[in-house]
C-alpha cells in the first residue's frame, strides 16, 4: 500500500521512479487523456474513447477485464515525486499472438526519459518472478522507431513482421525469452 495526497491505492510494481497499479473507473479522466495523444493515435490507433464515460468502458471492457480473466494486464504508471499518472505499462493477451504482448505509452511530457524503459523492465521482471512467464511478445508499427528501440534496448528480438486479423497494418513482432 501507498498513500499519496489522499488517496490511498494498492501498487503492484514499484520502481525508482514510478508505481505501477492496477487501473481503477476512477482513472478515466487520465486515461481518455492519454489515448488522445498523438503519438497512441499514430502508433496504437484511436480507440473510440472520447468521453469519461467512454473511458470508463474502455477500462472496464478491456484494461480491468484483463486483471482477472488473465492474472495480469496493463498498470498505470503513477510519478511518484508528481503523485499523478503519466502513462501505462503490462501486458496484453492476445488470440493471435502465442505469448503475451508487452504495451507502453506514455503522456508527451514523459517521453525520452526512461520511464517507458524503467516501466517495461520492471514488468519483464514481475512476468518471470511472479507470473512465471517464459516468454514475451511485442509488436509495433515499423515506423514506430522509439518504440522499436526500446523493445531492442530491453533485448526483444525481431522475429517477423505480421499482420493481425481486421486489421491492414503489418506489424513488427518481437519476442524475448524472459
Amino acid at each position: 500500500m501507498w498513500s499519496g495526497i489522499g488517496v490511498t491505492l494498492n501498487f503492484m510494481i514499484t520502481t525508482k521512479r514510478l508505481l505501477l497499479k492496477e487501473f481503477q473507473l476512477e482513472d478515466a479522466a487520465f486515461v481518455l487523456e492519454l489515448v488522445n495523444t498523438p503519438a497512441w493515435l499514430q502508433y496504437i490507433g484511436d480507440r473510440s474513447v472520447y468521453s469519461i464515460a467512454d473511458a470508463e468502458k474502455y477500462l472496464r471492457d478491456r484494461l480491468i477485464a484483463s486483471y482477472a480473466t488473465h492474472g495480469f494486464g496493463v498498470y498505470n504508471a503513477w510519478h511518484i515525486e508528481k503523485d499523478s499518472p503519466i502513462g501505462m505499462c503490462g501486458l496484453v493477451n492476445r488470440a493471435h499472438l502465442k505469448c503475451p504482448d508487452l504495451g507502453f505509452a506514455f503522456l508527451p511530457n514523459f517521453v525520452g526519459k526512461g520511464y517507458a524503459f524503467e516501466a517495461s523492465q520492471a514488468v519483464l521482471n514481475f512476468a518471470k518472478q511472479e507470473l512465471k512467464l517464459a516468454e514475451l511478445c511485442a509488436i509495433t508499427l515499423p515506423d514506430n522507431l522509439p518504440s522499436n528501440g526500446l523493445l531492442k534496448k530491453l533485448g526483444f528480438e525481431l522475429k517477423q513482421h505480421i499482420q493481425m486479423p481486421d486489421d491492414e497494418d503489418e506489424l513488427c513482432l518481437y519476442q524475448k525469452v524472459i
